[in-house]
């Protein structure tokens, strides 16, 4: 999807890096990578210190802070998406929260379940 918008949008270059050296090579530019205009975008807290220090050189969205999201849910609620919109949240790095707080024990039961089914705990 994210290719498609890019399409349309009218982008004609795409990279697959990421990390705090991605970065640099984006406000930079490397052998193979042309600097941008501007960086956007989530990441850990060494992304976010490399987009303070590239700051200066080049436009960023913001420095954001470690991901925190808090769903309420009853009873009602889709057990599966709240699991996938935890981990998309969690995904962002260690210090990332992410909370369910529901009136339903089955909700949270399965929300359990599928969170144990995606997620490796390390």
């Amino acid at each position: 999807m994210v290719l498609v918008a890019a399409d349309i949008c009218g982008v004609n270059e795409v990279y697959r890096v990421g990390g705090a050296q991605a970065i640099a090579a984006l406000a930079y530019g490397t052998k193979t990578i042309e600097p941008v205009r501007k960086i956007v975008g989530p990441g850990s807290k060494y992304v976010t210190a490399a987009k303070i220090l590239v700051s200066t050189d080049v436009a960023i969205d913001m420095p954001a802070g470690p991901s925190e999201v808090l769903i309420l849910a009853d009873e009602s609620a889709d057990a599966r998406l709240i699991a996938f919109d935890m981990i998309s949240q969690a995904e962002h790095g260690i210090d990332s929260v992410a909370g369910l707080i529901t009136t339903s024990k089955k909700v949270a039961l399965q929300v359990q379940d599928y969170l144990s089914k995606i997620v490796i705990f390390s």
